[in-house]
């Protein structure tokens, strides 16, 4: 089980920071909408898709990044939350929550 939790963890965090570096559209319309400035989008992506290396460096025994790419995840989306939280998007709040309800089960996985 928690093989497939950090698959899809990895899978689905791999993809939004790809989607965040190429800009897309869906992604200026939410960043736009919670006041992110577009400028901000290439860090985010990459801390998605660092966070997603390292979960997959935990998944094939590198136990210490695993953690640490969990515990990063867990933190990113939390802020991500407050974003939506302060800007009063709470539609637009489902999918960081969805996202930390998978990052608080990777690092209960790794």
């Amino acid at each position: 089980m928690h093989t497939a939790v950090l698959l899809t963890t990895i899978i689905l965090n791999a993809g939004m920071g790809l989607a965040d570096l190429v800009k897309a559209r869906f992604v200026l319309a939410t960043s736009a909408a919670v006041d992110v400035p577009p400028g901000w989008l290439p860090l985010l992506g990459t801390l998605k898709l660092a966070g997603a290396a390292g979960l997959l460096l935990g998944l094939l025994g590198v136990e210490p990044i695993g953690v640490a790419a969990a515990i990063g995840l867990v933190l990113f989306f939390v802020g991500a939350i407050v974003a939506h939280v302060r800007a009063r998007r709470f539609a637009t709040g489902v999918a960081p929550l969805a996202f930390l309800g998978l990052a608080v089960a990777s690092l209960l996985a790794v």
